[in-house]
């Protein structure tokens, strides 16, 4: 009997314990419930941007209410050093020359003040509304990627002007956006044009003076003592040579002028890259000098006038050659936008600092034989193909032309 009653004694205990543990567990997971519950809370106040509310730090949750309620604190206080660094940064970009606009797709994320002036807008919320200024310009927005530029004109009331864009790639918030700058190139433009026009007004001048000077002195000295020539001891014949070779020069230097000015359109035909370089292998080999030809792709496709474009590569290598050049390099391949890509580069002597910034003016040249046109011919058949031609490089290794067709 005794040992029953210890049994079921024993039972109870146990039976007590348990309930005991449960009660416990139970009561921990509705804590652990509840504190999940006031975490979920402070995390939908925080996304929605309310921060009035707070947890009443008191009873058994006080220190698990005052730690979210600091937590709160911290994530507001980080908020408003976010928002203070945007508005000083928003301020900033205000204060440049340059327009700064942020596209996600076609929807405009950020713009500073300086955009909205170039663009002559109040407000720019979308590419769509440069579509209403001008096509062109929407198109230039849409296609400047990262790594190029883009030039294109804006018509306002107050004028026109001309601006040159570059883009660049940025994740914001795990979103891919297009940040473009542009500025106002107008006065570049004006200044460079104005200074072309000055050389090339010096060069026509001292071209012209240099030859129409004795024309004119030998012809009044003629006209002059005609019938006293041979007492003066004046060679007519000699005379007129002269004059008629000053007239023959001035003559081919009006060609030459007309032949920069009147450069032909292009006929544009399609021909593989391989072909330019088949010419100036030809070219090289006749001149002496080594040739090698790299494609970066396989078929390089171009369409342009192959004629006008041979003039170029033949003009670079001519000039190679004239500065000592031995070895020969042409180069063809695709950049990101699948624009055609050629260089020409030489072993030749490297073009000085201040020449280079001069070749490409018209008549310009350091050859006591050249004409000066070769170059500025050049850069004018590659602008009426809507490309480039620049010079890249020039030191004691190489010189390297390159011709960019868009």
């Amino acid at each position: 009997m005794l040992r029953m009653s210890m049994t079921i004694g024993g039972i109870v205990a146990l039976a007590a314990a348990i309930a005991l543990v449960l009660g416990f567990a139970l009561g921990a997971i509705f804590s652990i419930y509840k504190a999940g519950r006031r975490v979920n809370y402070m995390v939908d106040l925080l996304e929605d941007g309310e921060t009035t509310v707070r947890f009443r730090e008191r009873g058994i949750y006080h220190r698990f209410s005052t730690s979210l309620n600091r937590l709160k604190s911290f994530f507001m206080r980080e908020k408003e050093a976010v928002r203070e660094r945007e508005e000083y940064y928003a301020k900033m970009l205000d204060h440049i020359r340059t327009g700064v606009v942020v596209l996600d797709r076609e929807n405009v994320a950020y713009r500073n003040s300086r955009a909205l002036v170039l663009l002559g807008l109040s407000n720019f919320h979308s590419l769509r509304q440069l579509a209403n200024i001008d096509a062109s310009l929407s198109e230039a927005f849409a296609a400047v990627q990262e790594g190029h530029q883009e030039v294109t004109d804006i018509y306002s009331e107050s004028g026109k002007i001309t601006v040159r864009l570059y883009a660049s790639r940025a994740f914001i918030r795990g979103k891919e956006v297009k940040i473009i700058t542009f500025d106002d190139i107008s006065r570049d433009l004006q200044e460079n044009q104005d200074e072309s026009w000055s050389q090339l007004i010096r060069v026509l001048t001292h071209e012209i003076m240099n030859t129409v000077t004795p024309i004119a002195t030998l012809s009044q000295a003629l006209a002059k003592d005609f019938d006293r020539a041979g007492e003066l001891g004046l060679d007519i014949r000699a005379g007129l040579e002269t004059i008629a070779s000053s007239s023959e020069s001035l003559i081919g230097f009006v060609e030459d002028y007309r032949a920069l000015s009147r450069v032909a359109a292009p006929r544009r035909k399609s021909f593989m890259a391989a072909d330019l370089a088949d010419i100036l292998k030809d070219l090289s080999k006749a001149m002496g000098v080594d040739f090698v030809y790299t494609e970066k792709q396989e078929d390089i496709l171009m369409y342009a006038d192959k004629g006008q474009i041979s003039q170029v590569l033949v003009n670079l290598a001519k000039n190679a050659v004239q500065a000592g050049a031995t070895r020969l390099e042409m180069t063809a391949g695709l950049d990101s936008r699948e624009n055609v890509v050629i260089s020409v580069s030489n072993d030749g002597r490297p073009i000085s600092k201040d020449a280079s910034e001069q070749i490409f003016v018209p008549f310009y040249t350091t050859k006591k034989e050249g004409t000066g046109i070769g170059l500025s011919l050049s850069r004018q058949i590659m602008r009426l193909h809507n490309g480039s031609i620049n010079l890249t490089r020039s030191d004691a290794e190489r010189t390297t032309f390159t011709l960019i067709f868009r």
